[in-house]
């Protein structure tokens, strides 16, 4: 009787201890998910279990991973102005700022293991196809201009294809070859009623996670100020036609270290340059009160997202 007592108060203390830990956690709420929401000027319903549940559980990370979230976030601001316009001037939805979200979370040195690089995450042969230089001294793949430019080209192509905007994104995770395949062989005409692998089956999905997220992010837990964006940085474009026998150097002759030349110009992979064919190359030099947080021009692409 004795020894029954002792581990029923054993019991008993165990779970107060439990309850007391459960008290300390913090709460966890599900994020919200819309009935239906807008991308590229068409509405998608989600009330398909299927559909609703696939874009919980982006939202759901995004949400919950912060650190990669809240760094896209502040990453907009600098590039939205950047990538927006040429969007536009080819023709293409802003809703496909996001689908540059979930490739890079618009890290300009992203790379991947499949050894795709940049914000569009091009690898070798579609960058060259669609006339990126990449070699060892340049990839522009990593030029933020001409990659968007490219992305459009493919992004466009892809929608003669399809007709319609979700199956493009997904083509441009899967490739054309096995959406235009998966699409016949399934005998529908939308990837969103497609069979397709775990991470073809996520990216439109998570393509509308970074849309309703980013357009709301209060919403969704993350607060910034005006002060906590990352601000464009204003530059000269210097052209270059002649080869560069050392970066180092003439990025002192303008006045810049060679690391703020090549955060400025990720596409130079070298310290020198062959340029023997007499090309352009246009060479951002960033604007001395843009390099410092005390001078920089402060500017907010989207008031939503510091908005109360």
């Amino acid at each position: 009787m004795k020894k029954l007592l002792i581990n029923t108060i054993a019991i008993v203390i165990s779970f107060a201890v439990l309850a007391q830990e459960k008290r300390n956690f913090s709460i966890v709420l599900n994020p919200e998910v819309p009935k239906q929401i807008t991308f590229a000027n068409q509405k998608i319903d989600l009330d398909r279990i299927d559909m609703w549940e696939r874009l919980d559980r982006e939202l759901t990370s995004l949400t919950y991973t912060h650190g990669s979230t809240l760094l896209t976030l502040k990453r907009a601001n600098r590039f939205f102005p950047i990538l927006a316009p040429i969007l536009k001037e080819n023709g293409l939805p802003l809703d496909f700022l996001y689908l540059a979200c979930t490739e890079s979370m618009l890290d300009t040195r992203a790379y991947s293991p499949a050894k795709a690089a940049g914000l569009w995450q091009f690898i070798p042969a579609t960058g060259k196809a669609y006339g990126l230089e990449i070699n060892e001294y340049v990839d522009e793949r990593l030029n933020i201009e001409k990659a968007t430019i490219a992305a459009c080209k493919y992004l466009k192509e892809s929608y003669k294809k399809y007709g319609n905007w979700e199956s493009v994104a997904c083509a441009y995770n899967a490739g054309n070859g096995r959406i235009t395949s998966e699409l016949t062989k399934q005998q529908v005409t939308s990837s969103f009623d497609l069979h397709l692998v775990s991470e073809t089956s996520r990216y439109m999905f998570r393509i509308l996670a970074y849309k309703i997220i980013l357009e709301n992010p209060r919403n969704y837990g993350f607060f910034v100020t005006e002060n906590q964006l990352y601000q464009p940085i204003e530059c000269d474009i210097v052209e270059v036609n002649t080869p560069i026998s050392d970066w180092p150097t003439w990025a002192k002759e303008h006045g810049i270290t060679y690391a703020q030349l090549r955060e400025q110009n990720p596409w130079i992979q070298a310290k020198y340059l062959h340029n023997r064919s007499g090309k352009v190359y246009k060479v951002k030099v960033p604007k001395k009160e843009s390099l410092y947080r005390s001078s920089q021009k402060k500017n907010v692409y989207n008031t939503s997202w510091i908005g109360k």
